[in-house]
């Protein structure tokens, strides 16, 4: 196989990813990650306290009209773990937010393909209305579509108080649909250039997939972009993100306290430390507040139902943690 716009260098990087699966790294020592306040060495663990609700996350269900290779939360056409959220729930939490002293400005909502959600457009509308930005995550494929003529509604209400951030894995479209399925490049891609030219707020979010330098990652975008004639800062970190990948039975170090001094970070760095996230597993009365976008099926990470319950610390107890937020510098929200 040969994958267009790679070197070979990362054409066996990745061929590897895909051909042996993620357990070609090394793998966790089982005992990791296990106690909430001590590492296996007996160490400290770092926990993070909420410094304030930046973003509040909506998962509008984990259906998804795709099934990608090494989706984090699984997504597919038939993964309903997280069942649809609908407007009234949404609503609740925005009314507690404003009412508590957990307010926040930016509204997230991702999934699964958020646009599967039927309720996607009120719960915007929820958002928007109150002044709140709101920021959707999607693969501007066919569930968007369907969703045009309330896209083009709110986008006239509220300018560019929406933001549409496209999930694109590879400036190619070989390593993109490697990831994601034959077939589904082109229909991204016009997903992308009809939100730009019809005047939306568009970002997009890439990954580390190929094994490439960042800044390798970037210049193909730009080139990409340049290409589609969509006017996308590629070196923006907003504008562009390129997440680092993640695979929770590889090995990575434990955070500890000391961590921050020996990284250089600080605990309000971390994820956990602005956002929240509201799911509803199936079969479940109402919804819950979990720490991270990253850990929806963790019970660990589940803090209560309310956004009050919700206000506690967290302790840095998965490898997400340790390899997506602290050393990868990774955040779904930005800007």
């Amino acid at each position: 196989m040969v994958i267009s716009g790679l070197s070979l260098r990362y054409q066996v990087k990745l061929l590897a990813v895909y051909r042996t699966g993620p357990m070609s790294e090394p793998p966790l020592d089982p005992r990791k990650f296990l106690d909430p306040f001590l590492t296996t060495k007996g160490e400290r663990r770092a926990w993070v306290s909420l410094k304030e609700l930046e973003t509040l996350w909506f998962n509008t269900g984990t259906l998804c009209n795709l099934t990608c290779r090494h989706c984090y939360i699984e997504s597919s056409p038939k993964n309903d773990r997280l069942v649809y959220l609908t407007a009234a729930e949404v609503t609740e939490y925005l009314d507690e937010s404003a009412s508590s002293g957990l307010r926040t400005s930016l509204i997230g909502f991702t999934g699964g393909e958020p646009f599967m959600n039927p309720e996607l457009a009120a719960m915007l509308e929820a958002v928007l209305s109150r002044g709140l930005r709101a920021l959707v995550l999607t693969n501007a494929m066919k569930p968007m579509e369907k969703c045009k003529p309330a896209l083009l509604k709110l986008r006239d209400e509220y300018g560019n108080r929406l933001t549409i951030r496209v999930s694109i894995d590879h400036y190619g479209r070989s390593v993109h649909e490697l990831e994601r399925g034959t077939r589904s490049w082109q229909p991204t891609i016009n997903g992308l250039i009809w939100l730009s030219r019809n005047g939306f707020s568009v970002h997009v979010a890439s990954r580390q997939l190929s094994g490439e330098p960042e800044k390798a990652i970037r210049q193909g975008f730009a080139r990409l972009f340049a290409e589609i004639d969509v006017p996308i800062d590629a070196d923006d970190p907003v504008m562009l993100t390129v997440f680092p990948e993640m695979d929770p039975n590889s090995d990575v170090p434990e955070i500890t306290e000391a961590c921050w001094g020996i990284l250089g970070k600080s605990p309000e760095s971390v994820m956990c430390a602005t956002s929240r996230m509201v799911v509803k597993r199936k079969g479940a009365q109402r919804p819950a507040v979990i720490a991270c976008t990253l850990l929806p099926y963790d019970p660990r990470f589940e803090l209560g139902h309310t956004l009050r319950e919700a206000n506690r610390a967290v302790p840095l107890n998965h490898p997400h943690c340790a390899r997506f937020c602290v050393l990868g510098g990774g955040a779904c929200s930005r800007g």
